[in-house]
């Protein structure tokens, strides 16, 4: 009888490795000869066996275990090792470590989805934790056509910027081109950015802001950056834009930059904010090395110095701008700048060709009116003779005029939002709070302003001799913020709520202007709608704590949000809301895009999303907004697919709506102060320069390089190279049934984590992962349902701890490690059949500027019949046996003895499988060529096998009849 081979790994001599000292001259002649071991290479090192990773110094290897995951990878210095590093082969399996059928499938599915290494084009493929649309996939390839990635991504909001980007950045990781990275973006974006890396891309990242950065700093030593001790962070603007920290950043810069919001760093007023950022990105973008992706929805805001300021750091001849020489090198510059832009409209990528038309919901947009009777009619019109008396009596004064001036705009826009907040802004002024420049800012919301994101009612200042009439008129606003459920403004909406909640079955978001407003809002809707959840969310809560509100939300349960704009950017809600109403009109275009964009997304669970839009019709102040800003900017968002900014000339936009309150006022104190504004020309010309800009901004710089042709096979290739959802759910659930936890066959089950194994418990406790949870193994789960994808812990976590058990028993503690061996009869072979489960490695060295050898691996198998040594089936067909159901069971005996048998048959595979290797590695090398076609240039891949390949299972189908 053959007996089977030795389990131990043998070294290259084929003597048994007994790990004993050696003459220290014979071992360092050894340990010389070891550092010349290719990756791929099997070695013995410190009592196990490991696998040779590619490793950028000479005299140091890196190695990860054999049977280990990739956080358990190692480097050693051969020279100082007391045991030499010796040469290793794989022990292949043993007659005593049987399994029956499910254990063979569990383990097939294990093996393959504990592979972080990926031999296809696509090397993020294994670690990405979303399934990508093909048009996603545009970025990337342009991107692997470049030696240095320097790339303007302008798609709209909710297409997926982070996910494109994100791809990038793990691509980038997973060929060895980077190392670190950091992401600057606004405060409000860290904690976003920090999930979605996690979570998506398996990259744990730091957050530096202004509150925690010292903690970060402590126990550094004084010579070492923060940046240089955490190799990937997320860095807020606020904290990059002192001086000494900017210097910190640049010295210490990683090679790959991400900055999001870009145009918030080059805008055309260049105040002292955006003067820092840019000159810090200038700084990054000097170094011609340096990868940089730069995330914006609106590149464009109609100012062309500061759009060609954006440009200018992809290279310095884009900052010429695109009209400059003779008509070949405007062409010139427009094939060049193809490489290096993509901006694509919602409607771009709904295109049938993309195939992305199910990827966002239907959007259906309305408007809701209201009519102001009585007190409210009154008051406004009260407030509005009130300002016109402090621009009166300012007289000749330029600056007290100025001063009235603002302070009119933003005391209307507090009446038009409520009288909470009409109370707010009254008795701010009473107290003398604000100055001009925060007004200014408060008023359009805008984004660099000093009032950045706030929503705080602004104070105006007072005179001494009108603090009677605003007495009275604060007296008023408390009068009527007491009877607030009354207000025609708060009836239209409970109508508005009533109709999209019964008629709609939808989850709505009520977004405000002000805190005050938000407040009197969700306090007269808890009220109202008793049967639902109503949380109000302001800028008075931190980020953290509107996150944790947010998460605390029950989607099992009736719930409506009412929010400030402090939720426009920076927390996704699609998963709990799909509905958005304008309770208060923005005076910034770009704002409704925002506030609607959290819930119209990629990713929104629902087929529907619904907008409501909410203006008064004898409302002086929403008029006024509706004539100058909302309708001038929707007829070009209609006409162009763009959303553009308010005109950067704030002076004309505000004198137009001043005159269009005064038009509007039935006051003849307000209608004798119309000429003091003028006409509207020159906004008027303002708009049409803005709709013209957006015309030739899209007619000039829409990407056009890359088709769908070009794209659709390798989304569908990098798909089926994943593992997509059914072979996950597959292998979830019968691994969790393995350990002892069965899953309900429903479309959300739940898994109980303090339940699993002790050494899982604890690996997935570390992840945060405790208690129970709902989980979907869908792309897009309902509210409240965690993502289970490829490499979501729990997945990762099952898979290597299950792969590794096979390969070494004695590291398992709790329950019987899955064998690697079985028989059982079948009825899907008509004779004596033998299936092989492989690991295949692969070296891959990429050549362009620099040659890069990496280490790939692939799961795959044989099948061979009766004693034959050809294969009949290989790769996923192969394995796609192991899935047929047994018939019946073998006797023990007998199981083992057709294991020996097929055991010492395994030597005459040999050929076989070095030669599906080999072609195999032909096959990717294919791959890999058709990818830089697609890209239509990038560094050329050559792909060879690391032979022998690793037998991980043998089982043996016996026909039934047999």
């Amino acid at each position: 009888m053959h007996l089977p081979r030795d389990r131990r790994a043998r070294s290259a001599d084929g003597s048994a490795d007994d790990h004993s000292r050696r003459p220290r001259a014979i071992f360092r002649k050894v340990t010389m000869e070891a550092i010349d071991y290719r990756p791929g290479t099997l070695v013995t090192a410190r009592g196990r066996e490991w696998v040779v990773l590619p490793s950028q110094m000479a005299s140091t290897m890196r190695l990860r275990p054999l049977s280990g995951a990739e956080a358990d990878v190692i480097s050693l210095i051969p020279a100082l090792e007391r045991s030499p590093v010796r040469a290793s082969t794989f022990a292949p399996p043993r007659a005593d470590a049987i399994d029956n059928q499910d254990g063979a499938r569990l383990l097939a599915d294990a093996v393959r989805l504990a592979m972080r290494r990926g031999a296809g084009p696509f090397r993020s493929a294994a670690q990405l934790g979303v399934e990508p649309r093909a048009y996603q996939l545009v970025p990337l390839l342009m991107a692997l056509k470049l030696d240095v990635k320097r790339l303007l991504i302008a798609d709209d909001v909710g297409i997926g910027k982070t996910i494109e980007a994100g791809m990038i950045m793990r691509e980038m990781f997973d060929r060895g081109q980077i190392d670190r990275f950091a992401v600057i973006c606004p405060p409000h974006l860290v904690s976003q950015w920090r999930e979605e890396l996690a979570t998506k891309f398996d990259l744990d990242a730091v957050e530096v802001t202004a509150s925690n950065s010292r903690s970060l700093e402590r126990g550094l030593p004084a010579s070492q950056s923060l940046f240089e001790a955490y190799p990937y962070t997320i860095v807020s603007l606020d904290y990059i834009k002192a001086d000494n920290r900017r210097d910190e950043f640049a010295r210490a810069c990683p090679a790959l930059v991400i900055v999001d919001e870009a145009h918030s760093c080059v805008g055309g007023d260049q105040g002292k904010s955006k003067h820092q950022r840019y000159e810090l990105l200038q700084r990054l973008a000097a170094d011609e090395e340096r990868h940089m992706l730069f995330l914006t929805a609106t590149p464009h805001s109609g100012d062309e110095d500061a759009y060609d300021r954006l440009l200018g750091l992809i290279h310095p001849d884009f900052a010429l701008g695109p009209d400059g020489g003779d008509r070949n090198a405007r062409e010139r510059y427009a094939y060049r700048l193809q490489q290096h832009f993509v901006q694509r409209r919602r409607a771009d990528v709904e295109e049938d060709e993309w195939q992305a038309a199910k990827a966002f919901p239907k959007h259906f947009e309305d408007e809701r009116t209201f009519t102001l009777t009585g007190d409210w009619a009154t008051f406004q019109e009260d407030v509005l003779d009130y300002c016109v008396g402090l621009t009166e009596s300012a007289g000749d004064n330029a600056q007290k005029r100025r001063m009235a001036f603002w302070s009119t705009l933003a005391l209307m826009r507090c009446i038009g939002s409520s009288p909470a907040a009409a109370h707010q802004a009254l008795t701010n002024r009473l107290a003398g709070l604000g100055e001009e420049k925060e007004i200014q800012a408060a008023v359009f919301d805008e984004e660099d302003g000093l009032l950045t994101d706030s929503d705080i009612e602004p104070g105006t200042g007072v005179a001494e001799d009108e603090r009677r009439e605003l007495e009275a008129l604060i007296d008023a606003a408390a009068r009527l913020a007491d009877k607030f459920t009354q207000d025609p403004k708060y009836k239209a909406l409970v109508t508005t709520l009533s109709e999209l909640i019964n008629d709609k079955s939808a989850s709505p978001i009520v977004f405000c202007r002000y805190i005050a407003t938000a407040k009197a809002v969700g306090a007269a809707l808890a009220g109202k709608f008793k049967g639902h959840r109503v949380e109000v969310i302001t800028g008075e809560l931190t980020q953290e704590d509107r996150r944790t509100r947010i998460e605390a939300m029950n989607p099992d349960e009736k719930r409506i949000l009412v929010a400030t704009d402090c939720l426009s950017e920076g927390i996704n809600l699609q998963a709990l809301f799909d509905a958005v109403v304008h309770y208060d009109l923005s005076w910034n275009p770009t704002r409704h895009q925002q506030r609607e964009g959290r819930v119209n997304r990629f990713g929104q669970p629902s087929a529907s999303v619904w907008t409501v839009m909410m203006y008064g019709e004898n409302s002086m102040i929403d008029g006024a907004v509706l004539d100058v800003i909302t309708r001038k900017a929707e007829a070009i968002r209609k006409a162009t697919g763009v959303t553009v900014p308010i005109p950067e000339d704030s002076t004309s936009v505000s004198t137009a709506l001043m005159r269009a309150m005064m038009l509007r006022s039935k006051g003849g104190r307000a209608q004798g102060m119309l000429d003091l504004f003028g006409s509207t020309d020159a906004v008027d010309r303002q708009w049409r320069d803005a709709e013209e800009n957006a015309r030739k901004s899209r007619a000039r710089y829409a990407q056009g390089t890359l088709r769908p042709a070009d794209v659709i096979p390798e989304w569908k290739a990098m798909r089926a190279l994943q593992g997509g959802e059914q072979e996950v759910e597959r292998f979830t659930r019968r691994a969790l049934q393995r350990v002892g936890q069965n899953l309900a066959r429903t479309a959300t089950p739940t898994v109980v984590f303090d339940q699993l194994p002790e050494a899982m418990a604890e690996k997935l406790h570390a992840r945060n992962l405790t208690g129970s949870r709902r989980i979907g193994f869908l792309d897009d789960p309902a509210p409240a349902v965690m993502h289970v994808g490829r490499v979501h812990p729990l997945v990762a976590t099952l898979a290597e701890s299950l792969a590794e058990g096979a390969l070494d028993p004695l590291s398992v503690k709790d329950g019987r490690p899955l064998g690697r061996c079985g028989a059982w009869k079948s009825r899907d072979v008509t004779q004596m059949t033998t299936i092989l489960l492989l690991r295949l490695r692969f070296t891959m060295t990429t050549s362009r500027r620099a040659n890069r050898t990496l280490l790939a691996e692939e799961a795959t198998g044989l099948v061979f019949e009766g004693v034959g040594t050809t294969p009949i089936l290989t790769g996923h067909d192969a394995l796609a046996l192991l899935e047929a159901e047994a018939a019946s069971n073998i006797e023990e005996g007998a199981i083992r003895r057709r294991i020996e048998q097929a055991l010492a048959r395994l030597d005459s595979y040999d050929d076989a499988i070095a030669t599906f290797a080999r072609q195999r590695a032909e096959v990717l090398s294919e791959d890999h060529e058709r990818l830089t076609s697609a890209a239509r240039g990038g560094a050329t891949t050559e792909v060879k096998a690391a032979i022998p390949a690793d037998v991980i299972g043998l089982y043996v189908l016996i026909p039934e009849m047999a």
